[in-house]
């Protein structure tokens, strides 16, 4: 059973929680995690302005997702940071090109699942999610959020990331912070919950 990762990251948080997500996929007896990044749209002169080109460098190694792949997975856990409480133009862009599959029902009953990023505790991480589920629903995915089993989303002993609808992280105004073991677990809890449906979907 395979479980895409598509994600984007720019200062590598989103990167790191998709690698914790993997780690959940893999928790699923006969799961297989594959790491993907969509395609950059910005130029390599922009990304040094940004000072990203360093984090970019790091997660190099993760092949460039084609749009074809999605239909070979059984589940898709996409991973964006917000933009304006919204998904970035990169996963954007990348979600755009799909049209051919969704003419085609190809992603019709797989299932979906969304993580996020955003500097500030109140950045649109949770408007974020949302608003990614219905591009998923138009193609007919099936919608796995972050269940309260998952109980460090009820924490009120530090500020964290997670709500029902996906794991996410808060990276600080200039991108210092990292994710928290927290914010990890629920990523890797996250991970595991798709696939674990997966498998039974599957099945």
């Amino acid at each position: 059973m395979k479980v895409l990762i598509v994600y984007y990251s720019t200062y590598g948080h989103i990167h790191h929680m998709a690698a914790a997500i993997a780690e959940g996929v893999a928790e699923v007896h006969g799961a297989e995690a594959v790491l993907r990044r969509v395609p950059e749209t910005l130029p390599p002169e922009v990304l040094e302005k940004m000072g990203a080109v360093e984090a970019q460098n790091t997660m190099a190694h993760i092949p460039v997702a084609t749009v074809d792949e999605l239909a070979s997975a059984d589940a898709v856990i996409f991973g964006t940071p917000t933009r304006f409480g919204n998904m970035c133009g990169q996963m954007r862009q990348f979600l755009d090109a799909t049209g051919q599959l969704w003419a085609q029902g190809a992603l019709i009953g797989k299932v979906g699942s969304v993580f996020t990023c955003s500097a500030t505790q109140h950045g649109g991480q949770e408007s974020t999610i949302l608003s990614f589920h219905i591009s998923l629903l138009h193609h007919g995915f099936v919608i796995v959020g972050l269940p309260y089993s998952f109980q460090g989303q009820m924490r009120t002993d530090e500020i964290t990331g997670g709500s029902p609808y996906g794991a996410s992280t808060i990276a600080g105004g200039t991108g210092e912070r990292m994710p928290s073991e927290n914010e990890l677990a629920a990523a890797r809890f996250q991970g595991q919950h798709v696939a674990a449906i997966a498998a039974k979907l599957k099945n």
